[in-house]
C-alpha cells in the first residue's frame, strides 16, 4: 500500500518538475530567440488600419466596477443554487439495513437549512449594499 502511495506521488511531483522545466525553456527560449529592432511603429497601438487618435485617459466611474461585483457574486449564487436543487432530494435518500432506500427527513432538514443560511448571508450582504447607497446611481 505504502509503495503505491510513493508511486502515486513520484509521478505527480515528476509531472510537476516536466511542467515547470518546459515552461522555464519556452521562456528561455523566447528570451533568446525574440527579435529585438524597437521601432516607432511598433509602439503605437493597432486599431485596424486607421491612425490611432490622441490618446485621451478615460476613467470609468467606479459604480460600473460596483455592479459587476454584485452581479459575479449573484451568479456565483446561481451557480450554487441550480445543482443544489437538482439533487436536494437524492441527498435525502439512504440505505437501510435491508438495502432499501429510504427519505431522511433530518438529513434534508439539514441540507435545506445550509442553503438557507447560504441566502440568508447573500441576502445580508444585498441589504448591506443598499443601505449603504450602492445600488443607486447618483
Amino acid at each position: 500500500m505504502l509503495e503505491r502511495y510513493a508511486l502515486d506521488w513520484a509521478a505527480a511531483t515528476i509531472g510537476v518538475v516536466v511542467g515547470v522545466l518546459a515552461i522555464g525553456v519556452m521562456f528561455a527560449a523566447s528570451a533568446i530567440l525574440a527579435p529585438r529592432r524597437p521601432s516607432p511603429e511598433k509602439g503605437i497601438p493597432f486599431e485596424s488600419g486607421i491612425l490611432p487618435a490622441p490618446y485621451q485617459q478615460s476613467q470609468i466611474h467606479i459604480r460600473y466596477y460596483i455592479f459587476a461585483i454584485l452581479f459575479l457574486i449573484f451568479d456565483v449564487e446561481a451557480v450554487f443554487l441550480f445543482p443544489w436543487a437538482v439533487v436536494f432530494m437524492k441527498i435525502a435518500q439512504i440505505k437501510n439495513d435491508a438495502g432499501q432506500l429510504i427519505y431522511s427527513n433530518a438529513v434534508a432538514n439539514a441540507v435545506f437549512y445550509e442553503m438557507i443560511i447560504f441566502i440568508a448571508i447573500l441576502g445580508f450582504g444585498v441589504a448591506y449594499a443598499w443601505r449603504k447607497g450602492v445600488l443607486q446611481w447618483r
